[in-house]
């Protein structure tokens, strides 16, 4: 069996597969669920992070759920460290808390606010405010930390989250997504508003990853968890595109060792009429969460795709989506 859950932008989805046939369930109805985050250890714990309304926890799947009192109300990313079991909570205005215990008690990481580019974060919609878009704890490495500021840069801890280095060289000041390889340390991957970027040395430095790209507005994520040189982007002309009904004339692009960045088609309509806000992969499968609810899905390292037979076209959207443990 396979489980997703996706956050809706107003909900939390449960999605269960069994023989090609999907389930879903919807929780949390009308919370503002904006982002959530498994816990690598345990299917049954899940994270979800509001706006407006902190941090709520379930550890049965979904069928109760606890509120974690974050200090902060507004999260926009959540994640679950591999590698100790931290659990990271990302808020506008840009703050990050950490718990070491599963979200009974959190500290504030506010060497975060302490950068000298901090007077310069700025989210272009609300030019009087920032907030930290993605949260990556490495998976080999519990000191080790990439932050994404949603507009500010690509920010680094390397004692967990008590300072921080200033905008990593070569990545994009953009942050809309990061991701670690699961198996191949230091290997770390962006995609940002102003294109794709990849690091070697543990998210330190940053490389363009945009040559065969014919648009440059990225926003989800994901890497082959085989291969560490295989991995993947969404990506549209621009952020009103991307974020509004209609064409968002978006695509899901793989880059590959020694090759250019390619936009797949396979099964796709080229180019998407609905922006992919999120992608995951793992046990040989890669989905992508469409803004208008629909789930994709590919194997083969993308080369051929088709959609999800969801019942009753439940999902609203999928703003975040996870594969819960042990799938």
């Amino acid at each position: 069996m396979t489980r997703l859950w996706a956050a809706t932008g107003e909900c939390i989805a449960r999605l269960d597969e069994a023989g090609g046939a999907w389930t879903v369930e919807l929780m949390l109805d009308g919370s503002r669920a904006q982002c959530l985050a498994t816990d690598p250890a345990d299917q049954d714990t899940i994270y979800a992070g509001l706006r407006g309304g902190g941090v709520l926890r379930t550890r049965d799947g979904g069928m109760s759920w606890h509120d974690c009192s974050l200090p902060e109300a507004d999260v926009y990313s959540l994640a679950v460290s591999a590698a100790d079991g931290s659990v990271y909570a990302g808020t506008e205005p840009s703050r990050i808390f950490r718990s070491d215990d599963g979200g009974g008690r959190w500290r504030a990481l506010d060497g975060l606010l302490e950068l000298p580019s901090r007077p310069s974060w700025s989210f272009p919609p609300r030019p009087w405010t920032s907030h930290v878009r993605w949260i990556a704890p490495s998976p080999h490495d519990g000191d080790l930390l990439l932050a994404g500021i949603e507009l500010g840069g690509l920010m680094r801890s390397r004692d967990g989250g008590r300072s921080w280095q200033d905008h990593r060289p070569g990545a994009q000041r953009d942050v809309h997504a990061l991701a670690w390889h699961p198996r191949a340390a230091g290997r770390a991957y962006e995609a940002a508003g102003g294109g794709a970027a990849f690091s070697r040395d543990d998210g330190d430095t940053w490389h363009p990853a945009d040559d065969g790209m014919d648009r440059h507005y990225t926003w989800a994520v994901a890497v082959d968890p085989e291969d560490a040189d295989c991995w993947f982007v969404s990506a549209s002309t621009g952020p009103f595109k991307a974020h509004r009904d209609g064409n968002a004339e978006a695509g899901i692009y793989r880059r590959r060792r020694n090759e250019a960045c390619q936009r797949l088609h396979g099964g796709l309509p080229d180019p998407l009429p609905s922006m992919p806000y999120a992608l995951v992969a793992g046990d040989g499968r890669l989905f992508a969460g469409l803004r208008n609810g629909e789930l994709l899905e590919s194997t083969g390292q993308g080369e051929r795709w088709w959609r999800c037979p969801l019942p009753d076209d439940d999902l609203p959207a999928i703003a975040a989506l996870a594969i819960a443990a042990g799938t």
